[in-house]
């Protein structure tokens, strides 16, 4: 995007935005970057890998492409359109990043977001939707939510935040399977267990495809304008949030096709090509 039609143009011109994050546990998956610091030393050590992962995210559906910072209690992340600041779901810290932004990001738009909590407050006891107000109302251009709650239990919590707010709004969960009972990725236990499914055994918890696309048509509907997945996201998820706001990614050229599985697709087309033609090949080569 060009500064000019960035980020707030396409918002105001009624677009959206689809992000991808999760670089951090992508690269601790591909065995780039250590759980429990998560420092992302892969920067330094494969600079190529970062930016291959950062083009497949495009390729999936990404129209932005943000720094990949280390993990710190509150990081700012930039690049020539607008600033994004992510905080732990606490107002006080959310402010003074956008305090930040306001005096040295150049005059480039604020999108700042809250971690969901274990309830409707963030952690300084604000409710989420009246804590993402008054950071509007500080001058953020965005607001929203992002990490912490998965794709089912994030949707009441950005249901407050749309109707407390009336600018564009945000959201980007983890692609886990929380519920009511666990409602943030920290609370999972590792299904059939006791044992916390944080951080190494995520994997057991992840949400389906079909649970990504009943979120992204709720947020949509809801009228998130800046949308993606955080902590967990891989292009095959992204994919599937940018295809449901109508981005038709490049990845979508390589879509599901289930009619042409040799077990979910026309089992009579299937067998007649496997008669005359498959074994055929068999007996040929005997």
């Amino acid at each position: 995007m060009e500064y000019n039609t960035g980020l707030l143009q396409r918002l105001r011109d009624g677009e959206s935005v689809i992000v991808a994050e999760g670089y951090i546990f992508e690269f601790e998956r591909r065995g780039y970057l250590t759980a429990g610091s998560f420092v992302p030393e892969v920067i330094l050590d494969h600079p190529e890998l970062v930016k291959s992962l950062h083009e497949e995210f495009v390729h999936a559906g990404s129209d932005v492409v943000l720094a990949f910072t280390e993990q710190v209690e509150w990081a700012v992340k930039g690049g020539a359109d607008f600033i994004v600041a992510e905080t732990f779901g606490e107002y006080g810290e959310a402010a003074l990043a956008l305090d930040a932004i306001k005096q040295y990001g150049n005059g480039l738009p604020a999108v700042v977001t809250l971690q969901p909590t274990v309830n409707m407050d963030v952690q300084d006891g604000i409710n989420i939707g009246e804590a993402c107000r008054m950071l509007e109302d500080a001058g953020a251009d965005v607001v929203g939510l992002n990490c912490g709650r998965g794709p089912s239990t994030i949707i009441e919590t950005l249901k407050c935040v749309r109707k407390a707010c009336k600018g564009p709004i945000a959201c980007l969960p983890v692609p886990y399977r929380t519920c009511p009972a666990q409602p943030t990725f920290f609370s999972l236990t590792v299904p059939g267990s006791e044992k916390p499914a944080f951080p190494l055994e995520l994997l057991t918890c992840l949400s389906s495809r079909d649970e990504i696309r009943t979120f992204a048509e709720e947020a949509k509907a809801i009228g998130t304008a800046y949308v993606g997945l955080c902590c967990g996201a891989a292009s095959h998820t992204l994919r599937i949030v940018a295809d449901v706001y109508g981005k038709n990614p490049p990845a979508n050229k390589h879509k599901p096709q289930m009619h042409k599985h040799f077990i979910f697709g026309d089992e009579s087309k299937f067998q007649d090509y496997y008669t005359k033609t498959v074994k055929s090949k068999i007996v040929a080569k005997a």
